[in-house]
């Protein structure tokens, strides 16, 4: 399946491709980085490379946030990083990708969304990779699947994350299941989204099985116009005709404060108003002068 051909060696970091990744590097996971390579003096680890047989390009494998702190270091004038230690590998394409995904699962700080798209393409490799373990059923199919010895286990990393994440390894699954149903843009999309797409929110999405729907919904999480997938999925359902069209939040302020008001008793009616009296007659004053002008 792969084999290294190259124990470590030197490779000028201009020479090494960084290929097309599952996810973009973190500049603030660079920064950190640098700051611990300038405190050590040396990158401790290799990066892993691989030649193609085609064209003897030098593609990346894993260690994205190490090539590129030494980029940028050498850049920054700070001798000793127009090279960097390299383990070579002679593997198949499934291989690499397996490499890849491997490395984040396993040392990286990855959001809800990274994690889904992750665990869905190993799930979807590993079984490319051994297609008697998608043939067969029942629990020598779970054994298979979710346990190899031959790759890290899918099942090591459900544990992991449920427990990094307070959630279940069912709810791991359903990660899965949210990875499989987002296509590429969608993903991208998702990362430009103000608020972090969070572990309920994918657990919605994945729920999706109309991909135009999705689609709609994905946009407006992207562009910042719902608070979460469930909200953008009322809101594109009202925009068919499917559904009530949402309150916006002076709506949903004021039928809170009406509900409220209506289960409050007398006592504490009254108490509301010795306590707050004088700012609703600020506030009606506010309104009458309004009206009056």
């Amino acid at each position: 399946m792969g084999k290294i051909i190259t124990t470590i060696t030197e490779l000028l970091v201009d020479e090494i491709d960084m290929g097309n990744r599952l996810r973009p590097v973190s500049a603030a996971g660079v920064e950190a980085l640098k700051t611990s390579i300038r405190e050590l003096g040396v990158i401790k680890d290799p990066i892993h490379v691989r030649k193609l047989k085609k064209g003897g390009k030098i593609v990346l494998l894993a260690g994205g946030h190490r090539l590129t702190a030494a980029r940028e270091l050498r850049d920054e004038g700070v001798e000793g990083y127009e090279t960097i230690k390299v383990t070579c590998w002679n593997c198949t394409d499934d291989f690499a990708q397996l490499m890849e995904i491997d490395d984040n699962l396993a040392g990286a700080e990855l959001s809800a969304l990274d994690t889904a798209v992750f665990l869905a393409r190993r799930k979807a490799v590993y079984e490319k990779m051994h297609p008697e373990a998608k043939a067969m059923i029942g629990a020598d199919l779970v054994a298979k699947r979710w346990n190899s010895e031959e790759t890290v286990s899918v099942a090591s990393f459900a544990e992991a994350v449920s427990h990094t994440l307070g959630i279940t390894p069912r709810h791991v699954r359903n990660f899965i299941r949210a990875g499989q149903a987002l296509g590429a843009k969608e993903v991208v999309d998702l990362r430009k989204a103000p608020k972090p797409v969070g572990v309920v929110d994918l657990m919605q999405l994945g729920k999706i099985a109309d991909p135009v729907t999705r689609y709609d919904v994905v946009d407006l999480m992207s562009r910042g116009e719902a608070k979460s997938a469930a909200d953008a999925v009322r809101q594109v359902k009202a925009a068919r005709g499917e559904g009530p069209v949402p309150k916006d939040a002076t709506d949903a302020s004021y039928a809170r404060m009406v509900d409220a008001w209506k289960r409050a008793n007398k006592a504490a009616r009254r108490r509301f108003l010795e306590e707050h009296g004088t700012e609703v007659w600020l506030l009606l004053d506010e309104m009458d002068k309004g009206l009056s002008e």
